[in-house]
């Protein structure tokens, strides 16, 4: 009987081992490289659905209104309105002067502050209020030297070795801020750092005629100083320091070297502007 049984059991045997061998049979190649990988790609694609579900969820909460409710429209930001172009009056006033004064008012480049542009090439000095009104203008006295930029270090040393090249007065835009020189008058900063100002005549010597060249018609004798500004005292006192001191200001010097355009840029206005 066992030998009659045998085979039979061997086949058993066989067929169990397969069994239990297939049971155990190695993971595909990618999991066999990364066992997590499979694990990790599909936890993935669930954060992502989740994620999405939500994002969708939140959107369709934000943008669903109630039944017979209005959705409020959110309004585009309105642009800056210009502002006007300058306003002279009476006053004739050089092209290049007009330009600039027009680019600032209209674009409102100072913005809540007066304005002061000094023109070197007359020798002259325009102040205008917040609206872009020429409040007056008068002659000034500039520095020596032709030239728009100040030399370096110019601020920190002595008046007695400043080089005749290096008096000039710098072109650009500059902030005014109210001072006190080394006497303790008060003056109006252009450049601190290059220790430029605005501030009343004063007699310097007999020799340099400052009065005198101020009252000339004419402007070419009205390169005199170190670099500062001079300006005639009941001017300073009724006009340019009140205006300063109510407003604050920025100073515009025009450049004698280059154009308007080259240290300022663009001199275009808003096409929409209006007459102050």
């Amino acid at each position: 009987m066992q030998t009659l049984f045998a085979p039979f059991r061997r086949g058993l045997v066989l067929a169990a081992a397969l069994l239990a061998a297939s049971a155990f049979a190695a993971p595909p190649a990618a999991a066999a490289a990364d066992p997590s990988a499979v694990v990790r790609t599909a936890a993935g694609k669930k954060d992502s659905t989740t994620k999405a579900q939500a994002g969708a969820k939140k959107a369709t909460q934000a943008t669903s209104a109630k039944p017979g409710e209005k959705t409020a429209k959110k309004k585009d930001p309105e642009p800056a309105k210009p502002g006007p172009l300058a306003d002279f009056g009476d006053a004739d006033a050089p092209a290049d002067v007009v330009r600039v004064a027009n680019w600032v008012s209209a674009t409102r480049n100072q913005g809540k502050r007066a304005f002061v542009l000094i023109d070197k090439k007359n020798a002259r000095l325009y102040v205008f209020d917040p609206r872009g009104k020429l409040k007056d203008h008068t002659p000034v006295l500039l520095g020596k030297a032709v030239g728009d930029d100040s030399a370096p270090g110019i601020g920190s040393k002595p008046l007695s070795q400043i080089k005749e090249e290096e008096k000039t007065t710098p072109a650009g835009r500059f902030l005014a801020a109210p001072g006190k020189n080394n006497h303790g008058e008060d003056i109006i900063w252009i450049d601190y750092k290059a220790a430029v100002s605005m501030h009343r005549l004063r007699r310097v010597s007999a020799e340099e005629r400052r009065a005198e060249r101020m009252a000339t018609p004419e402007s070419d004798d009205n390169r005199i100083s170190n670099g500062c500004v001079n300006v005639p005292p009941d001017f300073y006192n009724s006009v340019l320091r009140p205006s300063v001191r109510k407003y604050g200001a920025y100073v515009y010097v025009l450049p004698e070297t280059r154009t308007p355009e080259q240290l300022f840029g663009s001199l275009a206005v808003p096409s929409n502007q209006s007459k102050a």
